[in-house]
């Protein structure tokens, strides 16, 4: 029997590997041999007709995401930045569907840390809290969540927040958390995804976007990114809108 060591055999299959791949090597010429976005691309929203909230839940919609991001002189708010427009596209999703979540009971209010502990899906809990504010309003004189003044809506989310307002059917304050997590999403997450039109909230904090390298900037702190951002799509300015 050959005595055939263990470093010799994998010294030897290094250099059989390298032959063989040195044999195949070319020189690339004229164009890339492989296509952009021939992986997994993101699908970008398309424009067109809510697909989750009714015209009612998309006045509602609207009127919380500009109190939870209030527009100013520089940077527009939640409304106009398109985050009813990301959140109505998860809903009527996978995330809408808590798609990939453990569902299975027992259901028992756990710790924040522990996350939702609840049966209903994000899309059941949207629908029965937007009707619910729409309730608290009427309770209150007004017509519905988007007529009460942003005063008095403030005032509100400020209670669904610390627990002194409750919503008849759920939790106040898991739905605000929820609330407010997926309208900050929205404005921050690349616009293909619905939100951050114009790519307004990157230009507000500066952030580059997916360019392809900046590493010229990474150590030049309190300095302002001077050019605009790019969107996973690679074309500056590119918004959806519905």
């Amino acid at each position: 029997m050959t005595d055939v060591r263990r470093r010799d055999l994998l010294t030897g299959t290094a250099f059989v590997l390298m032959g063989t791949r040195a044999a195949r090597a070319g020189i690339v010429a004229g164009s890339l041999p492989w296509a952009p976005e021939a992986g997994s691309p993101p699908t970008p929203v398309k424009q067109g007709p809510w697909l989750f909230f009714t015209a009612a839940e998309v006045a509602t919609m609207e009127a919380l995401a500009d109190r939870i991001i209030p527009p100013d002189p520089e940077t527009p708010g939640g409304r106009q930045a398109g985050c009813a427009v990301f959140l109505d596209r998860q809903l009527a999703g996978p995330y809408g569907q808590a798609e990939g979540l453990y569902d299975q009971p027992p259901f028992e209010k756990g710790t924040k840390t522990q996350g939702p502990q609840s049966s209903a899906t994000p899309a059941e809990l949207y629908r029965t809290a937007l009707a619910a504010l729409d309730q608290y309003a009427r309770s209150q004189g007004a017509s519905a969540w988007a007529t009460l003044s942003a005063e008095h809506q403030d005032a509100a989310l400020s209670g669904l927040e610390n627990g002194t307002i409750p919503l008849q059917g759920l939790d106040a304050q898991a739905f605000f958390a929820t609330l407010v997590k997926d309208v900050k999403e929205g404005f921050f997450a690349d616009p293909l995804y619905g939100g951050n039109r114009d790519m307004c909230a990157w230009k507000m904090i500066g952030y580059p976007g997916a360019h392809y390298d900046y590493r010229d900037w990474v150590g030049r702190h309190n300095e302002r990114y001077p050019h605009p951002p790019v969107s996973i799509m690679g074309r500056p300015g590119w918004t959806p809108k519905t």
